[in-house]
């Protein structure tokens, strides 16, 4: 696969990473007449990938950055409890730092917060149709869902202490129905009495399945005719700011453009095209009950206990939380074990402990910038090579869009007014 492999044709893309975001971006490139080779060194879809276990949300409303105004206040708590909804090992603190404070300052003030929740929008809006059509082409529509989500708070002061973050998504445009004690047990009548009040987006949707589907995106992308390579990228051949191979070990494909879609693994690669990026990894968890009978008839939030509820056809699914401890750490699998007792308090007649048979735990790396906008566009060191990473909490909604951006910018458009606030020069 070197030099002499290349032959006159179609403009040939390779795209790095098959996540949802490489996936797609592989099926839209093809569409736009682009010849694509797709570089994974994993099976895609697998349980090694984020794609598999996240939580299935594609929530048009998720616009809200990970910190907001006052955050700096929980700093202390998060160094010191381990087990809090967001916590920093303390081993991976000098490393994590530099982003640490970089988060902060992005949600400093509401202001800083409304440009980020509008950049969001405009990548989510539109999101569970794109994932219905992509779905429908890869075979596998009944995965993707539009029932919309259900935020469930314990009482009117919890939902009050998220009021900036409502407000700034009423200015994006998101709508929603509040749903009082009566309304809320009557939707959801296996919810503990404890949950008093519900805010409803019915415009949001979710997939049943994130590693089956993005499996069969990639095997959709094969039946389009993308060629799929077994191995890891390593860097770039750029010779006159003009790309002319992405490097692998011990060998080289070459290409006339790349993106960068390897999730928390892209910042080296990113750093080999002249961009350097501020990338961490949110560690996240989640415990799966297979034969659970009863839970949410929604797909639900907690905003208290950040943690996501609903069922997958697996069965019935908790996730979220955050850890910042960098990609080599162990699992701390307690982590999983506290939204176990989380869920177990929300439904009766779960499994009496994490450690059943019947209850599957994972762990797996939201690829995190510290202001919360993915990198999308073109790299410092050639406009050939685009970023396209950096989602957090929204890879697998945000993927659909992302991956149609991607994929006109590698066919020469110029998106650069539309993606200006994803750019990657703004770390520079």
């Amino acid at each position: 696969m070197n030099d002499a492999t290349r032959v006159n044709g179609p403009r040939h893309a390779v795209v790095i990473g098959a996540g949802a975001v490489g996936c797609v971006t592989a099926i839209e490139a093809v569409r736009a007449g682009l010849r694509v080779t797709l570089i994974e060194p994993e099976t895609p879809g697998s349980p090694h990938a984020t794609s598999y276990g996240n939580s299935g949300w594609l929530s048009t409303h998720s616009v809200i950055p990970p910190a907001t105004p006052g955050a700096w206040r929980k700093v202390p708590g998060w160094l010191l409890d381990p087990m809090g909804p967001l916590a920093v090992r303390w081993r991976h603190l000098p490393q994590a730092l530099p982003w640490l404070l970089r988060y902060l300052a992005a949600g400093w003030t509401e202001a800083r917060v409304q440009r980020t929740a509008d950049a969001l929008r405009t990548m989510l809006v539109d999101a569970p149709a794109l994932h219905r059509r992509l779905a429908q082409e890869a075979g596998v529509a009944e995965l993707i869902e539009q029932r919309g989500l259900l935020h469930v708070y314990r009482s009117r002061q919890a939902f009050e202490a998220e009021a900036l973050g409502w407000r700034v998504r009423a200015r994006t445009g998101v709508q929603w129905e509040e749903w009082d004690a009566a309304e809320l047990h009557r939707r959801e009548p296996d919810l503990d009495p404890r949950y008093t009040l519900g805010i409803y987006v019915a415009e949001a949707g979710h997939c049943r399945d994130p590693g089956a589907y993005v499996a069969a995106l990639a095997r959709h992308a094969q039946l389009l005719g993308v060629r799929v390579v077994r191995a890891q990228a390593t860097g770039f051949r750029i010779e006159g700011r003009r790309l002319r191979a992405v490097r692998l070990a011990g060998d080289e494909i070459a290409c006339d453009a790349a993106a960068i879609c390897a999730g928390a693994r892209s910042a080296p690669l990113a750093a080999a095209a002249g961009s350097r990026v501020p990338l961490e990894s949110e560690r996240g968890y989640h415990v799966q009950i297979t034969d659970a009978v009863r839970g949410p008839r929604t797909p639900m939030m907690v905003g208290e206990d950040k943690l996501v509820v609903h069922w997958m056809n697996g069965g019935l699914r908790a996730g979220g939380q955050v850890e910042i401890a960098g990609l080599a750490a162990p699992p701390d699998w307690r982590r999983a074990d506290i939204l176990f007792g989380h869920v177990s308090r929300m439904f009766t007649g779960l499994p009496p402990s994490a450690e059943a048979p019947n209850v599957q735990r994972w762990l797996g790396h939201r690829p995190s910038t510290p202001d919360g906008l993915p990198c999308i566009g073109p790299s410092a060191a050639t406009r050939d090579v685009v970023l396209a990473f950096g989602h957090g909490h929204v890879g697998l909604g945000g993927s659909a869009r992302t991956g149609r951006w991607v994929a006109q910018t590698l066919a020469g458009q110029d998106l650069d007014a539309v993606l200006r606030p994803f750019s990657p020069a703004r770390f520079r």
